[in-house]
Formats: structure tokens, sequence, C-alpha cells
């Protein structure tokens, strides 16, 4: 048969993760963490592999090369793969942002950031790191230093497998993203907000953004800890729920922004990418406050349609370099 380079390495992970799983008794999705550590090396690392699997193992990841596929291939075919091991075993912080939306927030971060080449890049909820590896295959043409942090192992497990295949350069802090981070300022924070609550009540107090009562909104805590680690002037990209600044904490959130960035713009995502409006989402653009440094006349704002339809996502495109030519 005559597979594509994704669907041959997807079957290459999967096939080695489901021996894996067997073997080390563990969930698809650690083994599958396992299993890239091991493309990546080129040979079973693990011990307590039985002789008989090794020398099927072996074989596959002596056959894998890196320079046979494109970065791109490398990030779809393991996300295909992430995105079987999900099914099996749903949690609600087990989500990883969409293609599309990942490959226009690295459009955005390029026209914000078009006359820099060397950057720094934070993800506070990197999750899988395909919002990260998505960003930079995307925005090969800069040097940037990207830093991940997530609270769940199997997830930053995965992300620094992804990250070795990848053969990119990202360092992974498997931490409390709303603890103290031992990371410097960043000139770019992106993410995916996690929306919820935040159980850490003594943790949040020490956030300007904690709620009076109650727990406090891990989403609006998120935001600070990424503004704080910015550098002024820096910008900031979230995906975000329509409704954030609809919520009983709103105010307060507007009150923070206006306070500490000036609003560049917002993007509304289109509707069809989401199960239903209530889970629709926008992209915030922020830039965090720097002395000589002006809001823009008029924010950017924008509702994306399908980008299957060329014609209106052509007018969308022209619409945004218009505003770049005005306001940048």
């Amino acid at each position: 048969m005559n597979f594509t380079p994704i669907e041959e390495l997807f079957h290459k992970f999967d096939e080695t993760a489901l021996i894996l799983q067997e073997e080390l008794a563990c969930t698809y999705l650690d083994a599958l963490g396992e299993t890239g550590e091991n493309f990546f090396h080129g040979n079973v690392v693990q011990e307590e592999v039985s002789e008989l699997s090794r020398k099927r193992l072996s074989r596959q990841y002596h056959e894998f090369s890196l320079e046979k596929y494109s970065k791109e291939d490398i990030r779809k075919a393991f996300q295909l793969a992430i995105l079987k091991g999900m099914k099996e075993n749903i949690q609600p912080n087990h989500q990883m942002t969409p293609d599309a939306v990942g490959m226009f927030v690295s459009y955005l971060i390029g026209k914000f950031t078009n006359n820099n080449y060397e950057l720094s890049m934070i993800d506070p909820a990197a999750g899988t790191g395909n919002l990260l590896f998505t960003i930079l295959n995307h925005l090969s043409d800069k040097r940037i230093s990207a830093y991940g942090v997530d609270i769940d192992e199997t997830l930053i497990r995965l992300s620094y497998s992804g990250a070795n295949l990848q053969e990119h350069s990202v360092q992974f802090f498997n931490q409390d993203s709303l603890e103290p981070l031992f990371i410097d300022p960043a000139d770019i924070a992106v993410s995916d907000l996690p929306v919820g609550y935040y159980p850490n009540d003594v943790r949040a107090a020490d956030y300007e953004l904690a709620a009076d009562e109650g727990h406090s909104f891990s989403h609006h805590l998120f935001i600070e800890q990424s503004i704080t680690h910015v550098k002024p002037g820096g910008y900031l990209f979230f995906i975000i729920p329509n409704g954030l600044f609809l919520s009983e904490e709103a105010s307060k959130l507007n009150d923070y922004l206006k306070k500490t960035t000036h609003i560049q713009g917002m993007v509304q995502l289109p509707l069809s990418m989401f199960k239903s409006e209530a889970a629709a989402k926008s992209i915030l653009i922020l830039q965090k406050t720097k002395e000589g440094v002006t809001p823009p006349k008029n924010a950017l704002l924008v509702d994306l349609p399908k980008l299957s339809d060329r014609r209106a996502t052509e007018s969308v495109m022209n619409k945004i370099d218009a505003w770049f030519k005005e306001e940048k």
C-alpha cells in the first residue's frame, strides 16, 4: 500500500506504542511518550521490555530517520496518535488546539513581530505542545527560544518527545503554572487558556485577579501570570472562550487589562470549528504596556469565515493587511 508520510509515521508510532503499552502496563498516551523517546534515540531505552518485543521494536527504531520526514509531517502524525490515545482516556484538560487555529496564531505572531528575527516565547499551558510546535514550524525563518509549562506529567512527556522528534529546542517545566515560574520574561506569551476554577485559594490570593469569594477562574489567573512573564512591549496571544468578558469577574479582568496592556485586537474563530456556539472561541491579542508604546487607534476586530470559503478568507486577510499598514 502507498501511505502518505503522515500515515506511514502514524502507523509506526501507533504500532510501537501498542507494544510498549502491553510491555510496560501503562496507558496508550504514556506508551506513546516512551516510543517517541525511542524513535529519537534509535533504540529501546526501557529496561523492562522483553527480549522478543525488544527485537520487534528495535527494527522499527533503527529503520526510522528524522531526515526523511518534514517537521510538520512528524507533528501531525504524532498528533493523530495522541488524539487516538485521548479518545480512550478522555480528561477535560486533555484538549488539543486545532491545527487551523495554531496556524492562524502563527500568522498573527509573524505579522506582529515582522521586524524581529530572534524571539523568546512561553506557553504556560503547553499541554501536548501542539500549539507551540505549530508556531515553531510555521515561523521557521525566526530563531525562537521556547518554554512550555504544564502540570500534567503525561502531557509534558508527550511535549518533550514531540520536541525531540521535530528537533525543536524547547525547555519544558512540569509544574503548576500558577506557582512561581523560574523563567525570564519572554517577548511573546501564547496560550490556549485552560478554562475552569483554580482549586488552590491560598496561591490564588497572590493574584490581582483572584475572586473575592470562592475559587478563582484559572483562565483569568493564567492571563495575569502570562502578562507578568512577558517583557514590557511584548505581545500575548490567548485563545479564549467567547464569553470571557461576560462573566461575573469580567469587570475586574477588564480593569486589569486596561492597566497592564493595550488591546491590539480580537479575532473570532469560525463557529463551524466548534461543537456548539457555547464552546466557540476567539484569539485575543494584547501588548504589555511600555513607555513610548501607544495603543492602536482602532483595535483589529475580525470574524474569521470558514477557512474553506476562499473568497471570504481572502477578504479578511486583506482587511488584516490594511490594518497593519495603518497601525504598524
